[in-house]
């Protein structure tokens, strides 16, 4: 075990270039002008292109970060990819990543952990870079519009593409990083947010139905109260773990579901409105990038200062959620 902390060292995001506005989504939908942003806080997203790959949008992220970093190339020791929506199911789209990227002496690997896959691969990160003393790359990006019915309200009104990356460094600074963690999940709630054809359960066939191949959410308020939950309470957990309270965060960075849960989650932990970073209104839920993006874009608008504290936290599919406090 190495001494010392952990400090993010570079930063970077990514959205495509197609603006895709309420207004075109509320038509395909029959909804009344205004509907989709009264629900959720989103005005508009981006989707992908035809062509646009998800590691060609999670190599402009990465970039972006190597660009923005003292951390030279050749000590990336690791790559971390969390997404959804990989390239292929088989093989993993990280070692094409890093390929993209010209990294040649790193590990990389897919993690696979929905819309709270970030925080899973920054808590890995973390440890690997105090124990290993090397550098560690996250790209969290997504394509969600390939993966939208486009006839169910629940999902084609919020999902989007984007992609954020940071670079996660050892510091002799041993009260920065990962001061406080939980990670948590429900497998009794499996099947509210999923994909039902594609795996081992019910392989591709050729009598597979279009929206089989497609994301559904079964219960819409289930997953609202069951995410609030989960998020409001592994909060209260890492806090208690950083030895902190919410009176000494500085930003919270909540996953981008919707405005709604970001709101509920910022009232339970009596956080000020003004200390919540968010982008949803203009690029909309690209699940586990939501969270990286936000950080970057902001960090990069308005910076970071040394020895603040970050909450950030999420729920998604499996279900699946955590809380981290972070300190700059």
């Amino acid at each position: 075990m190495k001494n010392g902390g952990t400090e993010f060292t570079g930063f970077g995001f990514a959205a495509p270039e197609r603006v895709v506005s309420n207004a075109e989504i509320e038509a395909q939908l029959d909804l009344e002008p205004g509907w989709i942003e009264r629900r959720t806080g989103i005005r508009e997203r981006r989707w992908a292109n035809d062509g646009e790959t998800l590691t060609d949008l999670a190599a402009t992220a990465g970039r972006m970060a190597l660009a923005s970093s003292s951390t030279a190339p050749e000590d990336i020791a690791l790559t971390l990819l969390a997404t959804s929506t990989p390239d292929h199911l088989l093989p993993p789209s990280a070692p094409l990543l890093a390929h993209k990227l010209g990294l040649q002496n790193t590990g990389a690997i897919d993690i696979t952990g929905a819309c709270a896959g970030f925080l899973y691969a920054l808590t890995f990160a973390d440890s690997f870079a105090r124990v290993h003393g090397k550098s560690v790359l996250i790209v969290a990006a997504n394509i969600l519009s390939r993966r939208i019915n486009p006839t169910e309200r629940a999902s084609a009104i919020l999902f989007a593409d984007a992609a954020g990356a940071v670079i996660v460094s050892p510091t002799s600074r041993d009260e920065a990083g990962l001061q406080g963690a939980s990670l948590v999940s429900e497998g009794a709630a499996y099947n509210l947010i999923n994909i039902p054809a594609g795996g081992g359960a019910k392989p591709f066939s050729p009598d597979t139905a279009i929206e089989d191949t497609r994301m559904t959410m079964t219960d819409g308020k289930a997953v609202f109260s069951k995410a609030v939950d989960m998020m409001a309470k592994t909060s209260a957990t890492a806090l208690e773990q950083a030895g902190q309270t919410p009176l000494d965060i500085n930003h919270l960075i909540p996953h981008q579901a919707n405005s709604r849960i970001m709101d509920a989650i910022r009232k339970k932990l009596d956080i000020a409105p003004e200390q919540v970073w968010s982008t949803v209104a203009e690029f909309g839920n690209s699940s586990a990038a939501t969270i990286p993006f936000t950080l970057a874009r902001l960090a990069n608008d308005r910076g970071l200062e040394r020895d603040q504290n970050v909450l950030m936290s999420a729920a998604g599919a499996g279900l699946m959620g955590g809380s981290l406090v972070w300190t700059v």
